[in-house]
């Protein structure tokens, strides 16, 4: 869910439910401690990160917290989490609250798309 009067990513996360505010916690703590150097903001109403470009975010719904990415995550990654219960789309990965953050997975995006934005940072 949007939430447009949000100033900062500490007060999108307090205004959630108590049932996404874990996710939501544990997602920022991902996304800092993997990108080192990542920017956090509110843009498009959520939190968003960018690190030379953009980078992704997180947004909470009724059941679920979908992290967005601003790349399209690959067939493979898409497969896996879909595996192990996770609905993905092309850019997202839907984490009901009834499960884990697969933090392994979203580190491994992470350290991609930073790759990538470092990599067309220097050409």
């Amino acid at each position: 869910m949007k939430n447009y009067k949000a100033k900062d990513v500490d007060a999108y996360i307090a205004s959630m439910s108590k049932e996404a505010r874990p996710h939501l916690e544990e997602l920022r703590k991902i996304i800092l401690s993997t990108v080192p150097g990542a920017e956090e903001g509110i843009s498009w109403g959520i939190p968003f990160y960018k690190y030379h470009g953009l980078l992704g975010g997180f947004a909470t719904f009724k059941n679920h917290v979908s992290f967005g990415l601003a790349f399209v995550l690959e067939n493979k990654v898409r497969e896996q989490l879909e595996k192990k219960g996770y609905t993905t789309g092309i850019k997202t990965v839907q984490i009901r609250y009834d499960q884990k953050v697969p933090a392994t997975a979203i580190k491994q995006i992470l350290k991609a798309k930073a790759k990538l934005n470092t990599a067309k940072k220097n050409k």
